[in-house]
């Protein structure tokens, strides 16, 4: 089977730079995919792709290195079970907010006896080799969104649920839910201490914790505290602040262009 390239990074102790995909197309994707992330997450919550693109974006991005995974809309396993069947190496879930609901994402990323994964891997039988069933619930990775107060107070009860991986900071939902001014690259003390907290406790029981960011700086500042997953924008944005500052430079001005969210 072909091996998780982010599993194999977090095994040697390495943290991980994860680009964003929210551009509905293949080649989009496959330029995104030819850049030396580690992985690439293709987006189904914001944004216009759906999963007859996603599919495209996962052929598209097949013959890259970058491990493919996928945020989707919403913890409901049909689109989960749906993204792993097309070749998705992992699955970011929004909004898990209970022990109950992590327990409902990681399930529906395993096979039995594990979880409740029903069986037909379609294509990842092509991405990840013919032994794919054998070898999918070590594989795959299953990170649970934290990005609401109500996950913060449960925030040990979801992170000791069998089978997941680690979770997945939305910062800028969580400082929204809990009263934060800022929406990215929080520095707010207050903001600071919960993003600690659940940092800490990803450490102390050997997960993943990612987090989106909007500078590299942050995410740097992020990767030296001892995240494994940080993402830089999306693909979109970056886009889009390349042209600024391409554009400014031609016409002699400064700037790095627009602040703002990180999508």
């Amino acid at each position: 089977m072909r091996a998780n390239g982010l599993r194999e990074l977090w095994a040697a102790g390495k943290g991980a730079i994860n680009g964003w995909a929210q551009i509905p197309t293949g080649f989009a994707a496959e330029v995104m995919a030819s850049q030396p992330w580690d992985s690439l997450t293709i987006d189904l919550q914001h944004g216009p792709v759906d999963y007859q693109r996603a599919l495209e974006m996962l052929q598209a991005i097949s013959h890259c290195a970058p491990t493919p995974l996928a945020r989707v809309p919403w913890n409901e396993p049909g689109i989960i079970m749906k993204l792993l069947d097309a070749g998705a190496y992992g699955i970011i879930c929004p909004m898990v907010n209970t022990r109950e609901q992590a327990e409902r994402f990681v399930q529906a990323c395993r096979y039995p006896p594990r979880g409740y994964r029903s069986f037909g891997p379609t294509r990842a039988l092509l991405y990840a080799g013919a032994d794919y069933p054998a070898h999918a619930n070590d594989t795959v990775i299953a990170l649970a969104m934290i990005e609401t107060a109500e996950a913060v107070d449960n925030l040990d009860a979801i992170l000791d649920t069998p089978e997941l991986d680690g979770v997945y900071i939305g910062p800028a939902d969580l400082s929204q839910s809990c009263g934060g001014k800022e929406r990215v690259d929080l520095t707010e003390p207050r903001m600071v201490a919960i993003l600690d907290q659940i940092l800490a406790g990803c450490q102390k029981r050997n997960l993943i914790a990612g987090i989106h960011c909007m500078s590299p700086a942050y995410a740097k500042g992020c990767l030296d505290k001892g995240y494994k997953l940080v993402t830089i924008q999306a693909d979109g944005r970056l886009l889009a602040g390349a042209c600024q500052q391409a554009i400014a430079a031609a016409r002699g001005e400064g700037g790095q262009g627009k602040a703002g969210g990180p999508y």
